[in-house]
């Protein structure tokens, strides 16, 4: 904590840039990107092809996609400036406070992200040239759009109603996905193999919106924390988490799931309930918070260690 008023005080700027990249999201992105690497080394029914990977491929791919995460946290922050403002932040919501602790202008992160989102077209077109998968960079450029069309105007899907299932659909469905195409040719399965998790993200987001409903209303940002009500919240929350657990089971039955992987689906399900019963009743957003990184780190060492078994359990 010292360290980091020190830092902000003697670097306004260079704090600010860091916060707002949300070093501890880049770090879920990258786990989020080897779950789907995992996925692709294990082979069919996921991917076309599993075993060995050429760890080049996947440097150049986790490199590919810092500047288009970092791109995003931008453009998130920069129109998040009023909200940050209003509401009183938890470790998990209420955006970095870059901003808000430095008292730098909404313009300084506005150039930040011209600058970023520059790098990233041209890294992900240098990665091209590089011999990176062109479905790979596809995936990477609809991630990099639909982020910042999340966030920033005209489009503002956040703001819209719509901004829960775009979210959940980028960092639990097309992220994995983009880790996947970096290593193989991922199958439809993969994009089932990941529905779990991404109605879990969903989960999270009924929580982590909620702290700042009063915020965002005030500003005209329209989440489903603003726009239901808490007894909604709740009953949506349920519906997610149910339809997650019903998803795994059919996936198990018709094959596509191997055991390890459905035993990672168990682990997050203590944080799932806990997070059932505290939403909307309080601010922090932690139980489903754990429940979804806690799937994700369990769900990423099941598709390795498949993977570094060398074939799929029948």
């Amino acid at each position: 904590m010292e360290l980091s008023r020190t830092a902000r005080t003697r670097s306004p700027r260079l704090w600010a840039l860091w916060a707002a990249a949300r070093p501890s999201q880049v770090a879920l992105v990258l786990l989020l990107y080897l779950l789907g690497v995992g996925m692709a080394r294990a082979g069919s029914p996921v991917a076309t092809s599993g075993g060995e990977v050429v760890p080049g491929a996947i440097t150049l791919g986790a490199l590919t996609l810092l500047p288009t995460t970092v791109a995003i946290h931008y453009a998130n922050e920069y129109a998040d400036a009023d909200t940050d403002r209003l509401t009183g932040r938890t470790p998990f919501s209420g955006g970095s406070g870059a901003l808000v602790e430095t008292g730098l202008p909404r313009a300084f992160l506005g150039r930040a992200l011209v600058v970023t989102l520059v790098v990233a077209v041209v890294t992900s077109s240098g990665a091209v040239l590089a011999g990176l998968d062109v479905t790979a960079m596809g995936l990477l450029s609809v991630i990099l759009v639909s982020g910042v069309a999340y966030s920033l105007p005209p489009v503002a899907l956040v703001r819209r109603g719509v901004g829960e299932l775009v979210n959940a659909t980028l960092g639990g469905l097309l992220l994995p996905l983009y880790g996947a195409s970096v290593v193989s040719s991922p199958t439809p399965a993969a994009a089932l193999a990941v529905v779990p998790f991404t109605l879990l993200v969903g989960c999270n987001l009924l929580a982590t919106h909620w702290p700042d409903r009063e915020a965002d209303a005030a500003v005209g940002k329209r989440t489903l924390a603003v726009r239901w009500s808490p007894r909604r919240i709740r009953r949506v929350y349920v519906l997610l988490a149910v339809v997650a657990g019903g998803v795994t089971a059919g996936l198990w039955t018709a094959g596509l799931l191997p055991a390890a992987v459905v035993l990672a689906h168990v682990v997050p399900v203590p944080f799932l309930v806990w997070g059932g019963l505290v939403l909307a009743r309080q601010r922090s957003p932690l139980p489903a918070v754990l429940s979804m990184v806690s799937l994700a780190v369990a769900e990423t060492v099941a598709w390795w260690w498949i993977g570094g078994a060398g074939a799929l359990p029948p």
